[in-house]
């Protein structure tokens, strides 16, 4: 199985590069569109849906939803004056609504699970409400200050993803060593107090040493690593809760996609948290 990590990141990590730096806008949206359709696929199994058809179905409708949103914001007008579309923060702000109930549904589990799964409905927007928003946030940094450089916003996904894997890091060393206290043992067993806390230390590091190396203004080092706690607190939620639909979907892995990963959203679980709230604060900063 550790080989097959091994191979699988040693392919992808160029491939995943090349499409966050060397893709045009309009391609690069289409390539997020295709991952979040993978993880719509992997979706439909948690909400027991059976069949090519009715998988298909719910794909689909993500599909329908994309090309509302792209026709509403192409990802060349995402930025107006150096600013977020005013609309566009609304889904944002839906999204982090979202996040919050997610939150409370995961502190609550198991007992609120009979809220949420017994029909298709609510595990569906769940699904729309986890996919949905990371499109439109790989799009947005994507796009951040395309004008006037065309890196400046890979940049930026480049460090939304770093928080994500310092923190996963972080916590699998830090709760190996440590971990005592289990956080979630419901939801997901092999996690603990110690292992987040150890997750959300190494993203603050990370982002520290990135702004160092960057000639970042030291007086902004502190909201810097205030909002990448925020944000490596939100990536554990979005992991936890992919754990807690696949628990009560009785699945091991998302799918089989990506050999000794598991399946797409078994990668993007933490992403689809992190990257809206990363944009959050993000264009938060602007506005100061």
């Amino acid at each position: 199985m550790l080989k097959q990590r091994i191979l699988t990141s040693v392919v992808l990590a160029p491939l995943a590069l090349a499409l966050v730096f060397y893709t045009p806008l309009t391609l690069f949206s289409y390539f997020a569109g295709i991952i979040v359709l993978l993880g719509a696929w992997e979706w439909s199994a948690f909400m027991g849906l059976c069949g090519k058809l009715k998988r298909g179905a719910f794909v689909v409708l993500i599909a329908a939803l994309l090309a509302l949103l792209n026709l509403h914001w192409p990802i060349e007008s995402l930025w107006q004056n150096g600013q977020l579309v005013g609309d566009a923060n609304y889904l944002f702000t839906l999204s982090f609504a979202w996040w919050i109930v997610a939150s409370y549904l995961i502190w609550r589990y198991p007992a609120m699970a009979k809220a949420w799964n017994e029909g298709l409905v609510m595990r569906g927007i769940a699904g729309l409400l986890t996919l949905v928003p990371l499109w439109l946030a790989l799009n947005t940094l994507r796009s951040a200050q395309y004008a006037e450089s065309t890196h400046f916003g890979s940049v930026l996904i480049l460090v939304v993803l770093g928080i994500v894997w310092s923190a996963d890091v972080g916590a699998y060393f830090t709760g190996k060593s440590f971990g005592k206290h289990k956080l979630m043992p419901k939801v997901s067993p092999n996690k603990t107090i110690e292992g987040l806390a150890g997750g959300v230390v190494a993203s603050i590091i990370f982002v520290l040493a990135f702004c160092h190396f960057t000639g970042v203004d030291f007086a902004v080092w502190p909201i810097y690593a205030l909002m990448t706690a925020f944000i490596a607190l939100f990536s554990a939620v979005g992991d936890l809760l992919e754990s807690m639909f696949k628990r009560e979907a009785g699945l091991k892995d998302s799918g089989r996609c990506l050999p000794g990963h598991g399946g797409i959203l078994d990668r993007i679980d933490s992403l689809t948290a992190a990257a809206p709230m990363f944009v959050m604060c993000y264009a938060w900063t602007l506005s100061l």
